[in-house]
């Protein structure tokens, strides 16, 4: 990361006010077939799936032992079939894509897909998702776009009956290792420092960065209460960096914290140098859509 170029960077965000809300961006389009597409043509792997097979299996989990891996698929001929507890849950339509929560988490299928018709697809794996991403970096944005839509639903039905304050938990993303290569490749001009009990972002504001917590910890928290505690090596404020919209929550500073401040255009930078940590992050996403809808239920 030591060879990009943040010279110039987007300015030092400035800390949050609770003021009236900004008027949010237009939020970007979740999906853009055109962008799926171009990044399964540079990364995948072309299938031919025949009527009635089974593509993966509800509670399916790959094994690295039996060297099986999770698949993410785009459709490009033929009709594919959801169910979930044996009950229809959707279809997918030609140039979507379909089985990434499992392929980026790790995690077991939560649906089974089945061809109705004879299908193509193109498939990536985790070892291609990596190399697609340092050349398409695009498609995390999209892939965190689509997660973080649905993360935005369950958000909107939490606000009713948000989670106990004593039951939020402390979330990391990043080890010791990638927050100090981070810092270093960011700079100091990409560092935002905020002392205890100050407001880091407003519920219904615009906002342009996410957030890496160096030191310290933030609160994040929805009509008074604390849904999550955010620690060093954990992320916040992503979803407005993605799809442009409006910050979902409140973010305080617990204690005195520094910051690594991360706009769009660094964060495709950041992708193409290392994919891993586009890769972290889209984990850390699809596993809190895993644990919010789990808490819904």
């Amino acid at each position: 990361m030591d060879d990009l170029d943040f010279s110039k960077p987007a300015k030092k965000p400035e800390p949050a006010k609770p003021a009236a809300p900004a008027q949010p961006a237009t939020p970007a389009p979740a999906y853009n077939p055109a962008i799926a597409r171009d990044f399964f043509a540079t990364a995948g792997k072309e299938e031919q799936v025949a009527a009635g097979t089974k593509i993966f299996a509800e509670n399916e989990k790959a094994s690295r032992i039996l060297l099986k891996r999770d698949k993410m698929y785009l459709l490009l001929e033929g009709q594919v079939g959801l169910t979930a507890k044996g009950k229809p849950v959707g279809s997918v339509k030609v140039g979507e894509i379909f089985g990434e929560m499992a392929a980026i988490a790790e995690s077991a299928r939560s649906a089974t897909a089945v061809a109705h018709t004879d299908c193509r697809v193109l498939s990536v794996d985790d070892k291609q998702l990596n190399a697609g991403l340092q050349a398409k970096p695009e498609f995390a944005l999209m892939l965190m776009s689509i997660m973080i839509n649905r993360l935005r639903g369950m958000i909107a039905r939490l606000l009713t009956t948000p989670q106990a304050a004593d039951a939020a938990k402390e979330t990391r993303v990043f080890d010791k290792s990638m927050i100090s290569t981070l810092a270093k490749g960011l700079g100091e001009q990409n560092t935002v420092r905020y002392d205890r009990g100050k407001v880091i972002m407003v519920q219904g504001q615009a906002g342009a960065f996410m957030y890496v917590v160096q030191e310290g910890r933030v609160a994040i928290t929805l009509r008074g209460t604390v849904v999550e505690r955010v620690g060093p090596g954990g992320v916040f404020g992503e979803m407005a960096l993605v799809d442009q919209g409006a910050r979902t929550a409140n973010a305080n500073a617990e204690t005195d914290c520094a910051l690594l401040a991360i706009n769009r255009q660094i964060f495709l930078n950041l992708v193409k140098a290392d994919p891993t940590f586009g890769v972290s992050l889209l984990t850390a996403i699809a596993e809190r859509v895993r644990n919010t809808a789990a808490g819904m239920q």
